[in-house]
Protein backbone atom coordinates (compact mmCIF):
# COMPACT_ATOMS: atom_id res chain seq x y z
CA UNK A 1 0.00 0.00 0.00
CA UNK A 2 1.41 3.56 -0.78
CA UNK A 3 0.85 5.82 1.33
CA UNK A 4 1.82 10.11 0.60
CA UNK A 5 4.21 12.25 3.01
CA UNK A 6 2.02 14.87 3.84
CA UNK A 7 4.35 16.47 6.17
CA UNK A 8 7.32 17.02 3.69
CA UNK A 9 5.38 20.36 2.05
CA UNK A 10 6.46 21.21 -1.26
CA UNK A 11 9.22 23.77 -1.49
CA UNK A 12 7.67 27.09 -1.84
CA UNK A 13 10.96 29.61 -2.30
CA UNK A 14 14.24 28.98 -3.77
CA UNK A 15 15.74 28.63 -0.82
CA UNK A 16 13.54 25.90 0.00
CA UNK A 17 14.22 24.15 -2.75
CA UNK A 18 18.49 24.56 -2.20
CA UNK A 19 17.63 23.60 1.45
CA UNK A 20 15.93 20.30 0.44
CA UNK A 21 18.00 19.43 -2.04
CA UNK A 22 21.27 19.92 -0.22
CA UNK A 23 19.30 18.53 2.73
CA UNK A 24 19.06 15.31 0.91
CA UNK A 25 22.64 15.09 -0.86
CA UNK A 26 24.35 15.49 2.79
CA UNK A 27 21.89 12.92 3.98
CA UNK A 28 22.62 10.20 1.04
CA UNK A 29 26.34 11.20 1.38
CA UNK A 30 26.52 13.00 -2.05
CA UNK A 31 27.54 15.81 -0.42
CA UNK A 32 30.76 14.24 1.27
CA UNK A 33 31.00 13.97 5.39
CA UNK A 34 33.21 16.69 6.37
CA UNK A 35 33.56 18.41 2.97
CA UNK A 36 33.89 22.41 3.25
CA UNK A 37 31.38 23.83 2.27
CA UNK A 38 32.17 26.59 -0.70
CA UNK A 39 29.36 29.36 -0.81
CA UNK A 40 30.70 30.65 -4.71
CA UNK A 41 31.11 26.76 -6.07
CA UNK A 42 27.43 26.27 -4.81
CA UNK A 43 26.09 29.51 -5.68
CA UNK A 44 27.12 28.59 -9.41
CA UNK A 45 26.28 24.70 -8.89
CA UNK A 46 22.64 25.61 -7.81
CA UNK A 47 22.45 28.68 -10.05
CA UNK A 48 21.43 30.79 -7.31
CA UNK A 49 22.50 34.37 -5.38
CA UNK A 50 25.13 33.96 -2.47
CA UNK A 51 22.00 35.50 -0.04
CA UNK A 52 19.66 32.48 -0.87
CA UNK A 53 22.17 30.08 -0.35
CA UNK A 54 23.25 31.43 2.90
CA UNK A 55 19.68 31.22 3.99
CA UNK A 56 19.44 27.55 3.24
CA UNK A 57 22.56 26.79 4.96
CA UNK A 58 21.59 28.64 7.81
CA UNK A 59 18.55 25.97 7.55
CA UNK A 60 21.10 23.47 7.57
CA UNK A 61 23.02 24.59 10.47
CA UNK A 62 19.90 24.62 12.61
CA UNK A 63 19.25 20.65 11.39
CA UNK A 64 23.00 19.96 12.35
CA UNK A 65 24.06 18.86 9.20
CA UNK A 66 26.65 21.54 8.90
CA UNK A 67 28.66 23.08 11.12
CA UNK A 68 30.10 26.64 10.94
CA UNK A 69 33.43 27.95 12.99
CA UNK A 70 35.08 31.53 12.96
CA UNK A 71 38.17 31.66 10.77
CA UNK A 72 37.67 28.10 9.07
CA UNK A 73 34.05 28.62 7.08
CA UNK A 74 31.70 25.56 6.94
CA UNK A 75 31.62 22.21 6.69
CA UNK A 76 29.37 18.86 6.67
CA UNK A 77 29.04 17.74 10.01
CA UNK A 78 31.63 14.07 10.23
CA UNK A 79 30.13 11.23 11.45
CA UNK A 80 31.71 9.66 14.52
CA UNK A 81 31.08 6.92 16.40
CA UNK A 82 31.02 9.12 19.40
CA UNK A 83 28.29 11.26 17.69
CA UNK A 84 26.02 8.30 17.05
CA UNK A 85 26.05 6.64 20.40
CA UNK A 86 25.48 10.31 21.89
CA UNK A 87 22.91 10.47 19.26
CA UNK A 88 21.23 7.24 20.68
CA UNK A 89 21.15 7.79 24.41
CA UNK A 90 19.59 11.26 23.58
CA UNK A 91 16.75 9.23 21.84
CA UNK A 92 16.38 6.92 24.41
CA UNK A 93 15.04 9.69 26.75
CA UNK A 94 13.22 12.25 24.46
CA UNK A 95 11.41 8.88 22.19
CA UNK A 96 10.39 6.88 25.39
CA UNK A 97 8.81 10.26 26.87
CA UNK A 98 7.23 11.10 23.30
CA UNK A 99 6.05 7.31 23.55
CA UNK A 100 4.44 7.38 26.66
CA UNK A 101 2.80 11.02 25.88
CA UNK A 102 1.41 8.93 22.47
CA UNK A 103 -0.10 6.38 24.30
CA UNK A 104 -2.33 8.80 25.90
CA UNK A 105 -2.66 11.72 22.49
CA UNK A 106 -2.89 9.84 19.75
CA UNK A 107 -6.02 9.19 18.06
CA UNK A 108 -7.77 5.93 17.13
CA UNK A 109 -7.80 6.64 13.57
CA UNK A 110 -4.00 7.84 14.17
CA UNK A 111 -3.09 4.36 15.58
CA UNK A 112 -5.13 2.77 12.90
CA UNK A 113 -2.90 4.64 10.37
CA UNK A 114 0.37 3.45 11.36
CA UNK A 115 -0.75 -0.40 12.06
CA UNK A 116 -1.56 0.08 8.06
CA UNK A 117 1.71 1.58 7.64
CA UNK A 118 3.18 -1.19 9.86
CA UNK A 119 1.94 -4.20 8.10
CA UNK A 120 3.44 -2.33 4.65
CA UNK A 121 6.64 -2.51 6.49
CA UNK A 122 6.17 -6.16 6.70
CA UNK A 123 6.02 -6.89 3.25
CA UNK A 124 9.44 -5.93 2.73
CA UNK A 125 11.53 -8.15 0.83
CA UNK A 126 14.86 -6.99 2.68
CA UNK A 127 12.88 -7.09 5.66
CA UNK A 128 11.44 -10.53 5.21
CA UNK A 129 14.95 -11.55 4.93
CA UNK A 130 16.11 -10.01 8.37
CA UNK A 131 18.94 -8.08 5.96
CA UNK A 132 17.42 -4.67 6.73
CA UNK A 133 14.75 -2.12 8.00
CA UNK A 134 14.28 0.61 5.35
CA UNK A 135 12.03 2.93 6.20
CA UNK A 136 11.09 6.15 4.71
CA UNK A 137 11.35 9.61 5.57
CA UNK A 138 8.58 11.13 7.48
CA UNK A 139 4.82 10.15 7.96
CA UNK A 140 6.33 6.29 6.35
CA UNK A 141 8.93 6.75 9.53
CA UNK A 142 7.68 4.41 12.49
CA UNK A 143 9.38 6.45 15.52
CA UNK A 144 8.48 10.51 13.27
CA UNK A 145 4.61 9.05 13.58
CA UNK A 146 4.86 8.35 17.15
CA UNK A 147 6.70 11.25 17.85
CA UNK A 148 4.48 13.31 16.12
CA UNK A 149 1.42 11.43 18.04
CA UNK A 150 3.33 12.73 21.22
CA UNK A 151 1.15 16.34 20.43
CA UNK A 152 4.29 17.78 22.22
CA UNK A 153 5.77 21.03 19.74
CA UNK A 154 9.04 20.69 22.09
CA UNK A 155 9.91 17.31 21.35
CA UNK A 156 8.52 17.58 17.88
CA UNK A 157 11.19 20.31 16.97
CA UNK A 158 14.34 18.28 18.99
CA UNK A 159 13.33 15.08 17.59
CA UNK A 160 11.82 15.74 13.77
CA UNK A 161 13.20 19.07 13.62
CA UNK A 162 16.95 19.44 14.94
CA UNK A 163 18.04 15.78 15.36
CA UNK A 164 15.71 13.90 12.28
CA UNK A 165 17.92 14.19 9.39
CA UNK A 166 21.24 13.68 11.02
CA UNK A 167 20.02 10.62 12.27
CA UNK A 168 18.95 9.37 9.01
CA UNK A 169 22.40 10.70 7.91
CA UNK A 170 24.01 8.54 10.50
CA UNK A 171 21.83 5.35 9.44
CA UNK A 172 22.94 5.70 5.37
CA UNK A 173 26.86 6.64 6.60
CA UNK A 174 26.78 3.44 9.06
CA UNK A 175 24.81 1.12 7.03
CA UNK A 176 20.76 0.08 7.14
CA UNK A 177 21.77 -3.79 7.28
CA UNK A 178 21.19 -4.87 10.51
CA UNK A 179 21.02 -8.29 12.06
CA UNK A 180 18.38 -6.98 14.11
CA UNK A 181 15.95 -5.84 11.63
CA UNK A 182 13.23 -8.58 12.41
CA UNK A 183 13.49 -8.35 16.05
CA UNK A 184 13.43 -4.48 15.11
CA UNK A 185 10.19 -4.92 13.47
CA UNK A 186 8.74 -7.07 16.48
CA UNK A 187 9.70 -4.46 18.63
CA UNK A 188 7.63 -1.98 17.04
CA UNK A 189 5.03 -3.97 16.64
CA UNK A 190 5.04 -4.37 20.19
CA UNK A 191 5.00 -0.62 21.18
CA UNK A 192 2.00 0.09 18.87
CA UNK A 193 0.08 -2.64 20.64
CA UNK A 194 0.84 -0.63 24.17
CA UNK A 195 0.15 2.60 22.59
CA UNK A 196 -3.25 1.26 20.54
CA UNK A 197 -3.87 -0.24 24.98
CA UNK A 198 -3.64 3.54 26.23
CA UNK A 199 -0.50 2.32 28.21
CA UNK A 200 1.90 4.99 28.25
CA UNK A 201 4.45 3.65 31.02
CA UNK A 202 4.50 0.14 29.11
CA UNK A 203 5.28 2.28 25.63
CA UNK A 204 7.62 4.39 27.09
CA UNK A 205 9.53 0.90 28.69
CA UNK A 206 9.27 -0.44 25.21
CA UNK A 207 10.78 2.71 23.09
CA UNK A 208 13.45 2.31 25.75
CA UNK A 209 14.58 -0.49 25.60
CA UNK A 210 14.44 -0.34 21.70
CA UNK A 211 16.40 2.32 20.80
CA UNK A 212 18.92 0.44 23.49
CA UNK A 213 18.71 -2.65 22.04
CA UNK A 214 19.87 -0.51 18.80
CA UNK A 215 22.45 1.49 20.67
CA UNK A 216 23.82 -1.88 21.75
CA UNK A 217 23.92 -3.42 18.53
CA UNK A 218 26.07 -0.82 17.12
CA UNK A 219 28.18 -0.45 19.61
CA UNK A 220 28.91 -4.88 19.00
CA UNK A 221 29.31 -4.10 15.25
CA UNK A 222 32.15 -1.69 15.75
CA UNK A 223 33.63 -3.86 18.15
CA UNK A 224 34.03 -6.52 15.71
CA UNK A 225 35.07 -4.21 13.26
CA UNK A 226 38.09 -2.88 15.56
CA UNK A 227 39.22 -6.37 16.00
Amino acid sequence: MNFKNPARKAPVTTADKIFETMQHEIVEGEIIAGSKISEPELAKKYQVSRSTLREALNRLEKCHLIERKANVGSRVVECTVKGLLEIYVVREALEGMACRLAANQMKDDEIQELQTILAAHGQEKQLQDGIAYYQEEGDLDFHYRVIQGSNNQQLINILCGELYHLVRMYRCQFGMNSPRASRAYGEHKAILHAIADRDGELAEMLMRRHIAASRKNIERKLEQESE
